[in-house]
């Protein structure tokens, strides 16, 4: 395990550059959040029949109002489902926690360069959370706030999988490796598919932003460079989409192995 400049660098779950608490919504995003012992509840807004079906902890502080009042906290045109929560954001956590955490486990870890919509950040969420990766790493200043609009799309999924984001990837990458993952970076300019360069266990795979793709450096802290093999009739997929398959792909080679 590497050791910098004597303290921990590489923090957490999702806080980030917020102001005040986020505010979620929908029947799964919320739940979830009830549901998750890390989370702080400060109060809950509500139909009386989108809260009357639910067995929340008596002791949350709920309001109830009507879905025109509810529109009032939420994006315009946003699915609030009957159910709006305002809660703190989870507290930090470090790699080298989540990393120590899962010295034993082959699941893989992902992480995002310079992925910034929050509606592809929490689809990417829900994939982690289905084929069980251990954390989504990434860099601080270039991913979006713990928000409603991620944790909607993310379905439940951000009280899960755990989200640390770093100052730094490069070192991230590095520390990474020292725990025995292969470092897989996805590019549509690679010559070998994914299933060709993924290891038996504990793989890392390495998402860029759509369009730029991985920064030079982190490309540069890969041990192997592959693509998804699709089709000339289309020229790439939305990132989620390849998250998503590559984590289907690493599960089911990590299977076989």
């Amino acid at each position: 395990m590497i050791i910098m400049s004597g303290h921990k660098s590489h923090r957490r779950r999702g806080a980030a550059q917020t102001s005040g608490n986020p505010k979620y919504w929908g029947r799964h995003a919320v739940l979830a959040a009830i549901a998750n012992p890390e989370r702080n509840i400060i109060k809950i807004w509500g139909t009386r029949e989108a809260l009357s079906p639910l067995e929340l902890p008596p002791m949350l502080p709920i309001i109830y109002c009507d879905g025109a009042d509810l529109a009032r906290f939420v994006p315009r045109d946003a699915p609030h489902q009957g159910i709006v929560a305002e809660l703190s954001p989870l507290e930090d956590i470090w790699l080298a926690d989540v990393l120590d955490a899962h010295q034993d486990d082959p699941q893989p870890i992902l992480v995002l360069d310079q992925v910034t919509d929050p509606h592809n950040v929490g689809a990417i969420f829900r994939s982690a959370a289905a084929f069980d990766a251990i954390a989504v790493v990434t860099q601080d200043r270039h991913a979006p706030p713990e928000s409603g609009v991620l944790a909607k799309s993310a379905s439940g999924a951000l009280e899960v999988v755990p989200w640390v984001r770093v100052v730094n990837l490069s070192r991230a990458l590095e520390e990474i490796a020292e725990y025995q993952y292969w470092r897989v970076g996805l590019s549509g300019h690679a010559e070998v598919t994914l299933d060709g360069a993924l290891a038996p266990r504990r793989n890392c795979l390495v998402l860029g932003a759509e369009g730029d793709g991985m920064r030079h450096n982190v490309e540069e802290h890969c041990d192997q460079i592959a693509k998804l093999p699709i089709s000339h009739r289309m020229e790439s997929l939305n990132v989620s989409n390849a998250a998503a398959i590559a984590l289907y792909a690493a599960a089911t080679h990590m299977a076989k192995s």
